[in-house]
């Protein structure tokens, strides 16, 4: 017990504390969700957040003592999403052949996603502010917080709508889409990456490698299309 306290001192006291607590807890959530036949519900990324919160809290540590030693993992981040490529690359032949469909795909649901959100937020009364922050949702959430910025949003609190929505997703997709029948994974992982962006992504990287490579396909066209468009519309309707 006197050797865990003199550990956890100095953790505690250095940078490797948020990266030792950010490994240990996503490895014990990534086990239990692969003990679980890998459950939605069981989502590691989901439970790692909720854990991490609940040690942030319960030792008193500030999010920025835990990001001086979680930020060599956030910057894998940049990596990870360019290894994304490499599933698409593999399939170029067929994605040239469905390009045409998979862009109005991509435009038909980025503009579902967005604007049944704006219409929800308008129906409960939310200032134009906080639809502002909302319409980006579905877009990875360092690219929702620059556009909800240029709409006059507030930015972090698009990261938040961001990573809820992409929670969301990776929680009820496989429900929602198994109640439509929906069975082919190349059409899943593309809903799934086209509302739910890097986080539905992941996830659909789990269940099927096509799914996976479809879904990294959706999160990258509603980047583009999002920053492109939105502006645009938003200027239209102002």
């Amino acid at each position: 017990m006197a050797k865990f306290v003199e550990l956890w001192t100095y953790l505690a006291a250095t940078p490797l504390f948020g990266l030792t607590a950010t490994l240990v807890v996503y490895l014990a959530a990534q086990a239990a969700y692969a003990r679980l036949d890998g459950a939605p519900w069981a989502n590691p990324v989901l439970w790692s957040v909720v854990a991490l919160v609940a040690l942030l809290a319960l030792t008193d540590t500030t999010y920025p003592a835990y990001f001086a030693g979680a930020q060599f993992i956030h910057f894998l981040l940049g990596p990870a999403v360019v290894a994304l490529a490499w599933p698409l690359w593999l399939r170029r032949a067929e994605l040239r052949r469905r390009a045409g469909a998979l862009l109005l795909a991509a435009l038909a649901g980025g503009t579902v996603a967005a604007g049944s959100a704006v219409a929800l937020g308008w129906a409960v009364g939310l200032t134009p502010e906080l639809l502002r922050s909302l319409a980006p949702k579905s877009v990875t959430a360092p690219v929702a917080m620059g556009i909800a910025e240029h709409l006059g949003g507030i930015p972090a609190l698009a990261a938040v709508f961001a990573v809820v929505t992409g929670m969301s997703g990776a929680l009820a997709a496989k429900y929602l889409l198994d109640a439509l029948r929906i069975g082919e994974p190349e059409v899943r992982g593309f809903a799934l990456g086209t509302v739910s962006h890097g986080i539905g992504a992941a996830r659909a990287m789990q269940v099927h490698p096509d799914a996976g490579a479809y879904a990294g396909l959706a999160l990258g066209l509603q980047v583009v299309l999002a920053t492109l468009l939105m502006p645009l519309v938003a200027r239209w309707l102002g």
